[in-house]
């Protein structure tokens, strides 16, 4: 839970989520950390419940992925500019376009029935559906060309700093979360990151991506 961390790094935190028992499970936690404590109301990224220019940062970290509709995702873009303070960063992630065709040959699953008409649907237009029920293929949702979600935070009115790829090269690396644990390895592949995390040739192959951008 990111807003967990980011009370205990010292931020004052609110949390915003369409899910009762989501916002159950978040003060739950916020109760098991009273020097870092954060707020959490259940509510609508495409309506929020917070006044105008009240927030230092904007953090839209799921509702885009879940918003299948571009009117939906401008709206929640506009109410993150709304609540956003002028001049203060909003965070936009996004599931990339080519996110099922890697994580499908990585995981096997491209050989599976059924997988391969889920990674074409989302290759054509980016509407990811999952008529199966595995889990592992994940639910509706929509997956994001770069170049979408770059002109989508335009649109919205938001100053647009950059797009980053989240996963590097090194998503792909066998043992990850062994190697994370060695210092050395870890610096090697957070170079790797780094390396190619604004390269525009390569921002379609992260499995995630993350505008960065500014309220005017």
């Amino acid at each position: 839970m990111h807003a967990a961390w980011l009370a205990q790094d010292g931020y004052n935190v609110h949390l915003v989520d369409p899910i009762e028992l989501h916002i159950e499970q978040a003060r739950a936690t916020a109760l098991t950390q009273p020097h870092a404590p954060f707020t959490a109301a259940v509510g609508d990224a495409r309506s929020l419940n917070e006044p105008a220019d009240s927030a230092d940062a904007v953090l839209l970290l799921g509702p885009l992925y879940h918003l299948t509709t571009l009117e939906d995702r401008l709206a929640a873009l506009h109410e993150a500019a709304r609540v956003a303070r002028p001049g203060s960063a909003v965070f936009v992630a996004a599931i990339s376009r080519f996110a099922s065709l890697g994580d499908g040959l990585v995981r096997g699953f491209l050989v599976e029935h059924g997988f391969r008409a889920i990674v074409e649907r989302d290759l054509l237009d980016g509407q990811h559906r999952n008529p199966t029920g595995c889990s592992h293929w994940f639910t509706t949702a929509y997956f994001h060309h770069p170049d979408e979600l770059r002109d989508e935070v335009l649109t919205a009115g938001l100053e647009l700093v950059e797009v980053l790829g989240i996963e590097g090269p090194g998503a792909q690396v066998s043992d990850l979360a062994a190697r994370w644990q060695d210092p050395v390895w870890r610096e090697a592949l957070l170079f790797a990151a780094r390396a190619v995390e604004s390269e525009p040739s390569m921002l379609g192959a992260a499995g995630h991506l993350m505008a960065v951008a500014r309220k005017r």
